[in-house]
């Protein structure tokens, strides 16, 4: 018979959970190899890695062998050495809580200032709805952009491309989606980019009142790969978790160019074989994964939808380029910002030719996209034509259509960069007043 003391040290140590350790041995620039976890580990888990100074770095397995595993570090690992203790944290899945709306985040759900907000106690799977019992598309959103609402409409559930060069105005015409789009939840995910934009997007773009419906994450430019991975995937399991819960999520993801790039860092560092620019196949299995969890939710169910834009930067408007070319094929559409038509001074600079949403023609009406089809047309043949005009050799009445084209280019060209203030409809009906207006002219 035990007694009462040693029942008391019994149900203490039972209660204290077992650690698992590690030893390190073997350090490079982006991975550390740890033996003594193999039989253990899982791709995904995390470790903490004890270095001089009672200074611990947090990583996460990339790759597992026999012998040894593969981490990547959270932070910087200069002060780890060859047999420094690593500690088995098994995974880490995210816990999103309805208590991180109007918060700044990192990727592990903790404040900039490092505080912790509460955590859910429900974890969300990395997993996206399988097609099957997808609802279809939702009904056309107003942006409060003439151009979106009416030649490149957004529904509930769409997942629509941004791509863009370098400062061809990409955050700003996010940032007007943003503020125009009535969502019941914006989740704004910054992977990659300037940190200097996080102040711009919270205080500027979504002021006080916007924050007040908003999360915003953020990995900026100079983070490890391995933490813009995990905050990327903190933000749709986020945008996931409020879906479940019946709202409508507005989720803009800025850029699944630096994911794809931080993802082939990692891919690389657990010894995949570069392939096409040096992305391994698996990185764009990853980029459909992540943007598959997107989209209208399970039919039947009382869930929402999550609405995304994504960005994707392409250097020079090349939409050959690996991941904008992979991308286009997964998105439901595709918004492109051309260099020259922002040096020109039109925003947003959206080419109208190369742009397409594929909710059209279905979120339209019969009226609505014969303006759409007539417009594009005249853009189309104005453009074809555009060095003629500008040497000065187009002569009026050799061609109807170029003709309506020239004179009406201007303000269907205005018309592209105008706001709306009302709903999509009303923007219809100024597209309209354009298309008849020479029309009505030439019969008065």
């Amino acid at each position: 018979m035990h007694t009462q003391m040693e029942k008391k040290f019994f149900a203490d140590v039972i209660d204290v959970p077992v650690k698992i350790y590690g030893i390190v041995r073997e350090i490079s620039t982006q991975s550390i190899k740890i033996s003594g976890l193999s039989g253990r580990a899982r791709i995904g888990d995390q470790v903490d890695m004890h270095g001089q100074g009672s200074v611990i770095v947090r990583g996460e397995i990339i790759s597992i062998c026999e012998q040894d595993v593969v981490a990547t570090a959270y932070h910087n690992i200069n002060k780890i050495k060859l047999g420094a203790k690593a500690v088995y944290l098994g995974p880490q899945e995210p816990r999103p809580c309805q208590s991180w709306i109007g918060k700044i985040l990192d990727h592990s759900g903790n404040c900039q200032d490092g505080s912790r907000p509460k955590k859910g106690d429900c974890v969300y799977n990395l997993t996206a709805i399988p097609p099957q019992n997808r609802r279809a598309i939702g009904s056309r959103l107003d942006t409060g952009l003439a151009a979106i609402d009416t030649f490149l409409p957004l529904c509930k559930g769409q997942r629509l491309g941004l791509f863009a060069g370098s400062g061809v105005g990409k955050s700003t015409l996010l940032s007007d989606i943003a503020k125009g789009v009535e969502a019941d939840v914006v989740i704004l995910a910054l992977v990659g980019e300037r940190g200097r934009e996080v102040r711009e997007f919270t205080e500027k773009t979504l002021g006080a009142e916007g924050m007040q419906k908003s999360i915003v994450f953020v990995a900026t430019s100079e983070e490890p790969p391995a933490l813009k991975l995990r905050t990327a995937l903190l933000a749709i399991a986020t945008a996931e978790y409020f879906r479940d819960r019946g709202q409508h999520v507005l989720l803009l993801f800025d850029s699944l160019t630096r994911f794809a790039e931080a993802h082939r860092s990692v891919a690389l560092s657990a010894g995949e074989t570069p392939s096409l620019r040096a992305y391994p196949p698996s990185t764009f299995q990853a980029l459909a994964q992540l943007c598959e969890r997107a989209g209208p939710g399970r039919e039947h169910e009382n869930v929402g939808d999550i609405t995304a834009v994504f960005s994707v930067l392409v250097a020079g408007s090349n939409m050959e380029e690996p991941v904008a070319d992979m991308v286009r094929g997964i998105l439901d559409g595709h918004i492109v910002l051309e260099r020259e038509i922002a040096e020109r001074g039109r925003y947003p600079a959206i080419d109208l030719r190369r742009s397409v949403s594929r909710s059209l023609p279905d979120c339209a009406t019969n009226v609505e996209n014969g303006l759409l089809e007539h417009a594009r047309k005249l853009v189309g043949v104005y453009e074809d034509a555009k060095t003629l005009i500008r040497a000065g050799l187009y002569q009026s009445g050799g061609d109807a259509v170029l003709d309506e084209a020239v004179k009406k280019f201007e303000k269907l060209d205005r018309f592209i960069a105008q706001k709306s203030n009302g709903k999509a409809t009303n923007s219809f009906q100024r597209l309209k007043e354009i298309l008849q207006h020479e029309e009505e002219l030439s019969v008065g």
